[in-house]
Formats: C-alpha cells, sequence, structure tokens
C-alpha cells in the first residue's frame, strides 16, 4: 500500500497489541468443560470473534437468554486471568512511534471494554481515545462494523486506514469496511508481517500530510 495515503491505524487487541493466548484458552477450556462441548472444536472458530456466535455454534440449543448468560460466563472466566498477558513485542514503541508521527490509532476488538481496558492495563499499554468494543456494535468481526465506527470516531475516510490484525474474521471486517490490511501470524493481507516491528519500520517512513488549502 502507498504509505502517502495513510491517515490512521485501527488495531485489534488480543493476539495483535495483547499476547493473551493462553488466557483465552484457559477460559474457552473451561468454559467447554462445564457447558458440556469439545474445547478444540470451540477454539478453532472462537479467536477473534465475540463471544455470543462461539456459543450459539458450540450450543446450538440455547435460547437467547442463556446464549447471554453463557457468553456472560466465559468472559467472567478472563477478567481476572492476567498472570502472563503481556505485551506482543515490539507493540509499546509502535503505539508510540505513532504518536510522535501524529498519526491517529484505535483499537478495534471484540472483547468487551471491561476486559480490554485490564488488558491493555496489564501488558502495560494505553487505552486508546477512540476504542471501539463489542459493546459499542451490534454485528461483531467478520462484520465491518467496528472498523467503519473507528474511521468515523477519528474522522477519516476507511480507504485511508490500516487495519492490523491476527485472525481470518478480523482482516475480513477490514476488506468489508473498504481499508487496507497489515496480516500477522501467518496469515495474508495488504501487508504480511512478521511482526509488528516490521511495521513501525514501514511507518517510521510515514510523512503528514499537507494541510488542505486554505488552512
Amino acid at each position: 500500500m502507498d504509505l502517502d495515503d495513510l491517515r490512521a491505524v485501527l488495531f485489534d487487541m488480543d493476539g495483535t497489541l495483547v499476547d493473551s493466548d493462553a488466557a483465552v484458552e484457559r477460559a474457552w477450556h473451561t468454559w467447554a468443560r462445564e457447558y458440556g462441548v469439545d474445547a478444540a472444536a470451540v477454539l478453532a472458530t472462537a479467536h477473534g470473534r465475540p463471544s455470543d456466535p462461539t456459543v450459539r455454534e458450540a450450543r446450538p440449543d440455547l435460547d437467547e437468554r442463556q446464549v447471554a448468560v453463557a457468553a456472560a460466563r466465559q468472559l467472567e472466566l478472563q477478567y481476572t486471568d492476567l498472570d502472563d498477558v503481556r505485551e506482543v513485542p515490539g507493540a509499546r514503541d509502535l503505539l508510540r512511534l505513532l504518536d510522535v508521527l501524529g498519526l491517529p490509532w484505535a483499537i478495534v476488538t471484540s472483547a468487551d471494554r471491561r476486559l480490554t481496558t485490564v488488558r491493555l492495563a496489564a501488558a502495560g499499554l494505553p487505552t486508546p481515545d477512540t476504542l471501539v468494543t463489542s459493546e459499542d456494535i451490534t454485528e461483531g468481526k467478520p462484520s465491518p462494523e467496528g472498523c467503519l465506527k473507528a474511521a468515523a470516531a477519528l474522522g477519516v475516510d476507511p480507504a485511508t486506514c490500516l487495519v492490523v490484525e491476527d485472525s481470518a474474521p478480523g482482516l475480513a471486517a477490514g476488506y468489508g469496511a473498504g481499508m487496507q490490511t497489515a496480516a500477522l501470524k501467518g496469515l495474508r493481507g495488504d501487508l504480511t508481517l512478521s511482526g509488528l516491528r516490521d511495521l513501525a519500520d514501514l511507518l517510521s517512513e510515514w510523512t503528514p500530510p499537507p494541510p488542505a488549502p486554505g488552512r
């Protein structure tokens, strides 16, 4: 992609900025045991999505009230499991670089606000002014709703946003929003990254756009 067109960066949280894989897997294993389903099957589809659709697929016999209770239980298992939650290598330096460059950034996550803030704090990362969580949208990833909402909050054209993701649903959300994508963990996007330091190297060459005429 042409970095000259870039106006904002949208990050996923879990697996992208915050290494919480072990905590997420522990929570789903406990939940699967409690709800009598296969943990491996649940984990195969859980990453990068809100809890609700995964619960519905794992337990199609549950009504909407029961789905809400089961999804809340899954989140409850994650709120206090923070012992090995840490930043993804390079995350803190990358966010500092964006701030130095004056390049706006946001987080678009399938987690709720409580889980997002406690995980960012545990990893030693800042909570951005623009934060779109599962509580702010009606459809989770791969729907583009969250990405579009973040772009609107930042006041930028979606086509000028770069979505940084580590999951197929998250990348699909970025594409659906008409945004460029940067993919981690061996996935393919408009940019394919081996890690966040790759992105920092690329963005170190970015320069702010000239002011609009008349300003």
